[in-house]
């Protein structure tokens, strides 16, 4: 498989998760949640995954996945906080979940592109 023949399955790949995000009911996530990442252009082209209620994104399609993208965490008393992945700590506490993912986006790993075939251990650093 070409390159471009890998990047052309994984978009394939990333597209057809997202839809099926997209229609996930609250059982599994806050669909607002999804809504709010999948309309920041630099992160619908990243590979979702849902843990424990919360979103995350990978820069590849395989497991184990990136880790290294940061995370949007609903808060008790009212809006979200953002962490960063491996150790990073809190980004940010904001009020909306649009300013969360903005802030993931702020936030994302030098080089961030579209997610690739593979695992983590296939990524360029």
């Amino acid at each position: 498989m070409t390159d471009s023949e890998g990047s052309e399955k994984a978009a394939e790949i990333v597209a057809e998760r997202w839809q099926e995000f997209l229609g996930f009911g609250e059982d599994v996530i806050d669909p607002a949640m999804v809504r709010a990442a999948y309309a920041q252009p630099r992160l619908r082209v990243l590979f979702p995954g849902v843990s424990h209620g919360i979103l995350y994104l990978s820069r590849c399609t395989g497991y184990p996945a990136s880790h290294d993208v940061p995370l949007v965490y609903p808060l008790l008393a009212g809006g979200f906080q953002v962490t960063g992945r491996a150790g990073e700590g809190v980004l940010g506490k904001v009020a909306t979940l649009e300013e969360a993912f903005a802030l993931v986006v702020a936030h994302l790993p030098e080089g961030s592109g579209p997610a690739v075939l593979g695992t983590k251990d296939g990524l360029r650093p």
